[in-house]
């Protein structure tokens, strides 16, 4: 009955193989999740690792992952876990109150221009929170809320300036007067 439920519910939840754009593969943690937990029903009623690595969209690989996941540590080792790595320093209300400081201007928290640069928007937050971030991670919150792009500058391309090679002018670095091509 459970696997019944968990399964009707991935088909209805499952946009992986409804969507037909360039992010088919990308499932939330729920549906991933729900796809183990019902591979897992197929492999405890004897499916074959293939046929279900077939069926949900993996690699024999995971789908061998899997069952030796559920033989080894049963059910509870295919539920989602919470993601690693280290805490936010900020809750989601101070988080919001990150978004507002930075609503409100850099000249509101007490500097003398209207540009904010991750250094300031670090002192700002270290300001009001007493939570100190380094520079670059500020850039990263700052893209997380919404409240600039990631956009890294695009270096020019050096001018190339033509030349005779024996020419005194190349020696100088100026184009040669005459418009023939050597």
């Amino acid at each position: 009955m459970f696997f019944d439920m968990l399964e009707s519910l991935w088909h209805l939840n499952n946009r992986a193989r409804s969507m037909e754009t360039a992010a088919q593969g990308i499932l939330t943690r729920d549906e991933m999740e729900s796809r183990r937990l019902l591979a897992a029903g197929d492999l405890q009623r004897g499916i074959t690792q293939s046929h279900v690595a077939r069926k949900f969209g993996v690699s024999r690989t995971t789908a061998s992952r899997w069952n030796r996941a559920l033989s080894g540590r049963g059910l509870e080792a295919l539920r989602k876990r919470r993601a690693p790595g280290r805490p936010n320093r900020l809750n989601p209300e101070q988080l919001r109150g990150v978004a507002e400081i930075y609503r409100t201007g850099s000249r509101a928290a007490g500097f003398d221009t209207d540009r904010w640069t991750t250094e300031r928007f670090a002192e700002a937050i270290f300001a009001r929170f007493g939570v100190r971030y380094d520079p670059d991670h500020v850039g990263r919150i700052m893209h997380r809320l919404g409240l600039r792009e990631r956009t890294r500058p695009r270096r020019q391309a050096p001018v190339v300036l033509y030349a005779s090679r024996y020419s005194a002018n190349a020696l100088v670095g100026q184009p040669e007067a005459t418009s023939t091509v050597a």
